[in-house]
């Protein structure tokens, strides 16, 4: 279901709690709101549409992913960029990683390694960010 975006910076500024195999759900609130905003949007989080749950999707190209549970567990190469995002006006500048490794649960609750480089990484280490309470 296409959720309205969350743009109160207090909510998003919240922690995520730890997804459990009853918030599966949120992977086709995630696919179908992010469909819903892909001109403007390619990487969302569970708190951008209401829930605090660590959930994301990430647009790798061709197809979305949702992660539940996301841990990055290696990163190199960092770099300056700046990003905006569906939930902030404008744009700021942060430090990302060219090459990272994420371990997650897939929208089948299965166990994945996934290592992700460039705009991908760069997406999925956005939507992480937003897990943490971190605002850019």
């Amino acid at each position: 279901m296409i959720k309205p975006i969350v743009k109160d910076t207090f909510f998003l500024a919240q922690k995520s709690e730890q997804a459990t195999k009853e918030d599966l759900y949120l992977a086709e609130d995630l696919e179908d709101t992010l469909e819903a905003n892909k001109d403007n949007c390619v990487g969302m989080a569970a708190n951008m549409i209401g829930v605090k749950k660590r959930a994301i999707i990430v647009n790798m190209g061709v197809a979305n992913l949702v992660m539940f549970n996301p841990v990055m567990t290696a990163k190199s190469l960092p770099f300056e960029t700046e990003e905006s995002c569906l939930s902030l006006l404008g744009s700021r500048k942060t430090i990302r990683y060219q090459l990272i490794e994420v371990e997650f649960f897939d929208k089948h609750w299965k166990k994945q390694k996934l290592n992700l480089t460039g705009f991908s990484a760069q997406i999925c280490q956005h939507e992480l960010d937003h897990l943490e309470g971190i605002i850019i």
